[in-house]
């Protein structure tokens, strides 16, 4: 049985072994032991409500094998992004440039450096084991998040905003950064994104021209790939979609992948959670339900079959009880698949 729950410091190990094994780098998550150990631990003292996290509270889920304990994902979410400083992205618009005397009218579109997310509450940090991508896990780890923000809504802002990866070649270039970012530092998008994942974007965006950039200036490699995401992204996508997560304005400052963008209360997880008591009971065919128990470091959230009951309370199986860590007649948040 899978089940997502708050990162302890004991899961260190299991995170690294998965990043080192995905395919594209989840470039909101440190590439060292030393700096992943750091995240692990703020989202510790984010939920234990450490006074030197407040305003950047950032917490981090893995989606745990409870067979075997192996960590087979992990997703995130910073309360506030940019966690008290500017959260930057472009800005995609249009200029008119026209001549009356020559009658000639063009849009021609812009990216404006900006930081209008900042403060939006921002969904990260996923990544799953291949092997489970197809599967219902995926939908599971990603969904937790919005049944913990259920449970403890007036921690996190009214709009939320997710960035997704963009594209890449089988190379491993990045069109986006090689026509823009890269002039104006000395690395590749490699080293530029470790040092992201490690401080912060703000850096990056402090030395990027502050200036509007004319989008036909870039290369046609980066046109074609401006708000596009990752091949590998596309699934993730396209669930936050079903969500009610749609794309804005916005692209990422480092690959141009889109900004996926929506208010907090009207995504389906949200708005469809209900509480129900729990009752111990055998479940025979019923439909799968995500589930979610306990608050803070408590919190636990599994996909399960799930029975309901005319007096209003939810049968559960006895294993799923347990691996919820409820006991009867405690209310637990409900969300059908």
């Amino acid at each position: 049985m899978l089940v997502v729950r708050p990162a302890k410091r004991d899961d260190l190990a299991g995170i690294a072994r998965l990043a080192s094994a995905q395919q594209v780098r989840v470039s909101t998550l440190p590439g060292t032991e030393q700096r992943l150990a750091e995240k692990i631990d703020h989202s510790r003292r984010s939920l234990a409500h450490e006074p030197d996290t407040r305003g950047r509270e950032r917490y981090l889920f893995v989606l745990v094998d409870g067979a075997d304990g192996q960590i087979r994902g992990v997703a995130g979410i910073d309360a506030c992004a940019g966690n008290g400083q500017p959260f930057y992205n472009y800005r995609r618009d249009a200029l008119i440039h026209a001549s009356h005397e020559l009658g000639v009218s063009r849009p021609v579109d812009v990216l404006y450096p900006s930081h209008g997310l900042t403060g939006h509450t921002l969904l990260c940090s996923f990544m799953i084991d291949h092997a489970l991508r197809e599967t219902d896990a995926f939908e599971l780890l990603s969904r937790a998040r919005l049944l913990f923000i259920a449970r403890h809504r007036s921690a996190f802002a009214n709009h939320m905003v997710v960035e997704i990866q963009g594209v890449q070649t089988d190379r491993g270039a990045v069109p986006f950064w090689d026509s823009l970012g890269r002039h104006f530092f000395n690395m590749d998008f490699a080293t530029a994104d470790q040092y992201s994942s490690e401080l912060s974007k703000t850096f990056i965006a402090e030395l990027m021209p502050p200036n509007p950039i004319y989008v036909t200036l870039l290369s046609a490699a980066a046109q074609e790939a401006l708000g596009q995401p990752h091949s590998l992204a596309r699934k993730t996508s396209e669930l936050l979609q079903r969500e009610g997560f749609r794309t804005g304005c916005f692209i990422d400052i480092f690959d141009g992948g889109p900004v996926l963008e929506a208010r907090t209360d009207t995504l389906k997880t949200i708005v469809s959670s209900h509480y129900r008591q729990v009752r111990v009971s055998d479940v025979q065919g019923a439909a799968h339900y995500l589930v979610a128990a306990g608050e803070g470091a408590r919190f636990r959230c599994i996909l399960t079959p799930l029975g309901e009951g005319l007096d209003g309370q939810v049968r559960l199986p006895a294993e799923v009880e347990s691996q919820l860590g409820c006991g009867p007649g405690e209310p637990v948040l409900v969300a059908p698949r």
